[in-house]
């Protein structure tokens, strides 16, 4: 059961701002130390984005976590966190609670019930560490008064604590209540905040595109998708907006305005070898009845020009072959942007790292006050990376606060 503070002012060890992912972890390892804590949110109730985690299953982790995963101005920071709580570490405490889960993909960890069962696994351990809640609370002014000494106007009482933690996460899904409070913060003690973008989210097309990929809304493909710094091979989804999937999302935080990508939708197979084969075999065939076996009829009808798709093997050179492979395995594409913070699952950019302890997540230049989670400039992969770094960003500044 959550306490909810009553509306005075209170003395508090320690005050965590954002009960997410790495609020709540933080708060239960503040709270294991003995630790008076406090946690103030601005939502209803704890953990939103929690519940929305992997389609309502929680993707609360992955076996093969590592710092390259991660997109950061400083891409040693992670690391220490990474490796002090890992994801192991986070699957015993999962296995302690008698929460079932599966593998997917790519070692992607989800519930087999939902993410109610992780969201209530840290309501539990915050319950036994002692902390208390102020929901539907909104923070209206932060004060140092020295060093390890903050007082917190919140609209429900004011509070005096020695350590203050930042867990308010980024700009993504301004629907369940995002905000740039945490940012906001950083700058009101003079802590740099790189600029901040939509990560892990759909693209938008062209006009010229959308008009001509409409009809191919719902189907999805395995596919690569490329451009001169990164690729991924998952798969990607036509919708009525643009291009989503999972290969999209991961795509879309190494993306800049203007660039193009490069897809191929048939990874596996030498499509000029194919051909070339069923020519021989089948010189009757027409051309789209061969690429139909790899991809969906309204796909091909759209990638392929219809004189090529339509003729038979035997009537198509080699280097229309050639033609043809480049239509599906080098289709190049530029994006028209993204469908921004709405979709978006992850923030890119934040608070400067450079700034911060990657030890304890503390502030080299304010004693005292702390940031963990989304709200720093640390962001993960698709598949249980972002959920993880705010369990390990969360446990280490936990241990400190």
């Amino acid at each position: 059961m959550i306490k909810q503070y009553p509306l005075l002012t209170e003395k508090i060890d320690v005050i965590i701002i954002g009960a997410g992912a790495s609020g709540l972890m933080c708060s239960i390892e503040a709270g294991k130390r003995h630790r008076k804590v406090l946690v103030i949110d601005h939502a209803k109730k704890p953990g939103r984005k929690i519940l929305m985690s992997g389609g309502g299953r929680c993707n609360f982790t992955n076996y093969h976590i590592n710092a390259d995963n991660y997109i950061s101005h400083n891409p040693h920071f992670c690391k220490s966190a990474l490796s002090r709580y890992t994801q192991w570490d986070f699957l015993t405490l999962v296995q302690k609670h008698h929460i079932a889960f599966s593998e997917k993909a790519q070692g992607q960890l989800f519930c087999d019930g939902s993410s109610r069962d992780i969201l209530n696994m840290l309501l539990s351990e915050c319950d036994q560490a002692g902390i208390s809640f102020q929901v539907n609370s909104k923070i209206e002014k932060i004060e140092q008064l020295g060093e390890h000494h903050f007082k917190v106007y919140s609209s429900r009482g004011n509070y005096i604590c020695q350590s203050l933690v930042v867990a308010t996460g980024g700009l993504s899904i301004p629907a369940i209540g995002a905000s740039p409070l945490g940012y906001e913060i950083a700058e009101q003690f003079h802590i740099k905040v790189w600029p901040r973008r939509a990560g892990l989210v759909p693209f938008t097309l062209q006009p010229k595109d959308k008009e001509k990929l409409s009809t191919l809304s719902g189907i999805a493909v395995d596919a690569v998708v490329s451009n001169k710094r990164q690729s991924f091979s998952e798969n990607i989804l036509f919708t009525h907006r643009g291009l989503s999937g999972s290969a999209i999302l991961q795509m879309s935080s190494y993306w800049h305005p203007g660039e193009e990508l490069t897809i191929n939708l048939l990874p596996e197979i030498d499509l000029v070898d194919v051909l070339k084969e069923q020519q021989q075999q089948r010189p009757q065939r027409k051309v789209k009845s061969v690429l139909a076996e790899y991809l969906p009829k309204r796909l091909v009808a759209i990638m392929v020009m219809s004189d090529l798709a339509e003729s038979p093997l035997r009537t198509i050179s080699h280097n229309q072959f050639k033609e043809i492979s480049a239509q599906l395995q080098q289709w190049t594409i530029k994006p028209n942007g993204t469908e921004g913070y709405r979709t978006a699952e992850v923030t890119l950019g934040g608070v400067d790292c450079n700034a911060i302890s990657s030890k304890t997540m503390e502030t080299h230049p304010v004693a005292g006050l702390f940031f963990t989670g989304e709200v720093l400039d640390v962001s993960g992969w698709l598949g249980g990376y972002n959920l993880q770094w705010a369990w390990s960003s969360g446990w280490c500044a936990g241990q400190y606060v």
